[in-house]
């Protein structure tokens, strides 16, 4: 069964430890809208040791390391490749709490426009492919590619 936690109940139960020692806790309870059981298993894992700890900084090593260009699939790869066997729930789970987002190429809309324009020859081939004599119509085509960010 999971475990469904309300977002910012580890906050909560920070704030309760902090004021606990002026305020008593049952009306601290009562304004965070907390069980006291929560509350207690809250307090003890905030004194526990992170269990993560390592995994978290292998993740960080890799993502800094492929220049914050890696998402969780590929961050998973890479901890794989080192030897680490992890879950990639648990690598989105934990990048996603430390904040590692990849970088995000930014999308440009395409515009064939590149100058002035130059002549434009007349359609007298009317989509007609095949020609009455040999070497009488040849076509071409136009493919562009991406080299260094700039088209060619």
């Amino acid at each position: 069964i999971a475990r469904l936690e309300e977002p910012g109940t580890r906050l909560k139960a920070q704030a309760i430890v902090i004021l606990k020692s002026h305020h008593r806790l049952d009306y601290l309870l009562d304004a965070a809208g907390m069980a006291r059981s929560t509350f207690f298993y809250h307090q003890k894992r905030l004194t526990a040791p992170d269990k993560h700890a390592e995994l978290k900084q292998a993740i960080r090593d890799s993502f800094q390391r492929n220049k914050h260009r890696y998402g969780y699939r590929r961050v998973l790869l890479d901890l794989r490749n080192q030897g680490w066997v992890v879950n990639h729930k648990l690598v989105y789970k934990l990048m996603r709490a430390m904040g590692l987002k990849a970088k995000i190429r930014q999308r440009r809309p395409y515009i064939s426009y590149t100058g002035t324009i130059s002549y434009i020859a007349e359609n007298t081939l009317e989509r007609n492919f095949t020609p009455d004599r040999l070497n009488t119509v040849f076509v071409s085509d136009v493919t562009e590619f991406k080299v260094a960010g700039r088209k060619v």
